[in-house]
């Protein structure tokens, strides 16, 4: 099934941006009159028929070198196509490769995650990281996995400072857990993550306040400190192990996020 988005959505129609034009058109050959399927990116599928090509400006009149855009007309749509029933943010330290942070961040959107934030730890080695090409990234792991709503990236901020903005413990609704991977019982012993997300799938739904909402702190290679500890765990986290085997900062991520998956739907 072959996947394009489009964030320009207007009374019936749509437009495909340049590059997706481009590889929609001249790299898979489609031509007017053809069926496709667009996404927009916020959790809609769209069947749709291809109409002309026309510049960036959205005349028909095309210049040299100028950037082509296809318009599309909407014959039908899905709401919530390849959504998930819960919610998962996963906040996670940037790894010193910063492509092993860009694979991490393919597979969980594979798996599902609504929120990527990336966050620099006291002990983080990388404290820069450009969001640039995550954002590509995201969006091609949304349309090969056949969903329709693209993870929403965070600014990178420091694990302090989104822990604050997390609020207070007595702020956490019913069916919302906050859970931080840490790899030392020196703050507090920890749960094994699936023991606390099956208690979240087993809640009647009647207890909650919409679907369950996960949110997973996953640190540096040099693990969170104790004073981040703290700060979360009076935010609401829960300490977490997620296994005995030690895992380097995009596999904790990416273990987590298939945690959460397989705790929902087992």
């Amino acid at each position: 099934m072959e996947i394009f988005y489009s964030d320009q959505v207007n009374e019936g129609f749509l437009r495909l941006p340049a590059e997706e034009t481009a590889h929609c058109m001249r790299v898979l050959r489609h031509r007017p009159g053809d069926e496709i399927d667009v996404i927009d990116g916020r959790g809609t599928l769209y069947h749709c028929v291809l109409q002309e090509e026309a510049p960036a400006g959205g005349t028909q009149k095309r210049g040299k070198g100028e950037e082509q855009t296809a318009l599309a007309r909407i014959v039908s749509s899905e709401a919530s196509w390849g959504s998930h029933p819960y919610r998962l943010t996963l906040a996670v330290c940037p790894t010193k490769n910063p492509d092993r942070y860009e694979w991490m961040a393919e597979k969980v959107t594979e798996v599902g995650v609504d929120t990527l934030a990336p966050v620099i730890g006291e002990r983080s080695e990388r404290r820069v990281l450009k969001t640039d090409r995550l954002h590509r990234i995201l969006l091609s792991a949304t349309k090969q996995s056949l969903k329709g709503a693209i993870p929403e990236l965070l600014e990178p901020q420091t694990v302090m400072d989104f822990i604050a903005g997390m609020g207070e413990a007595r702020e956490a609704a019913a069916g919302e857990l906050r859970l931080i991977a840490y790899c030392s019982d020196e703050v507090k012993p920890r749960a094994f993550i699936m023991d606390l997300l099956r208690e979240v799938a087993e809640t009647p739904v009647s207890a909650l306040t919409g679907i369950p909402h996960v949110t997973v702190l996953i640190g540096p290679e040099g693990d969170f400190s104790p004073a981040e500890v703290q700060a979360a765990m009076a935010a609401g986290f829960v300490p977490v192990s997620l296994g005995s085997s030690r895992l380097r900062t995009e596999t904790a991520a990416i273990t987590a996020a298939e945690a959460v998956y397989l705790s929902i739907y087992e």
